[in-house]
């Protein structure tokens, strides 16, 4: 049996721009980096709040590669979502894209001109994977707006699902 990660994400302000997220999982850096590459196995887990599906999920994770995600509300069909840029990818250790968000039929305060830079991490230690966010916003304003829409709380609802689908893998 494989024992649970129960602690939630850390969220941390490092300065007026960014927002860092730190979670870790008892699991193979291997699984939690193919979690984020597959997209049959990123849309088991990112999905966020119950109610919610994952139609639009593209995703060519490579150096110059592009992605293009899209949610949408089971009750109302409303829908936004992400696109970008992988900038860089240096698998199994780290990712960074660009990120702008598609307000879709939601709307919502985020700045869709501007991009976000997501740098994320991945480090393994004994059997558990410390998984590093940093998101770098254009304004402390786009920052704020990201972090009003519940973005972190929704964060750790998809981490959730991600320990149990990775713990899932190494059962079977």
């Amino acid at each position: 049996m494989v024992t649970k990660i129960t602690q939630p994400a850390e969220v941390s302000l490092p300065s007026d721009t960014e927002v860092r997220v730190t979670r870790d999982f008892k699991a193979p850096r291997r699984l939690v980096w193919q979690a984020h590459v597959d997209p049959k196995l990123f849309q088991r887990w990112i999905g966020g709040y119950p109610g919610w599906s994952m139609p639009v999920c593209e995703m060519d994770v490579r150096t110059g590669g592009k992605y293009r995600w899209r949610w949408r509300t089971d009750d109302g069909g409303q829908e936004f979502g992400f696109f970008g840029e992988y900038v860089e990818v240096e698998a199994p250790v780290r990712m960074i894209a660009t990120e702008y968000y598609d307000p879709g039929t939601m709307g919502g305060a985020m700045d869709a001109n501007s991009p976000t830079i997501n740098h994320t991490s991945f480090t393994e230690n004994n059997g558990v994977t410390t998984l590093v966010t940093l998101l770098k916003y254009v304004s402390k304003e786009a920052r704020d707006a990201a972090i009003s829409t519940g973005m972190t709380d929704g964060m750790e609802v998809s981490y959730a699902r991600l320990e149990k689908l990775v713990a899932e893998q190494q059962e079977g």
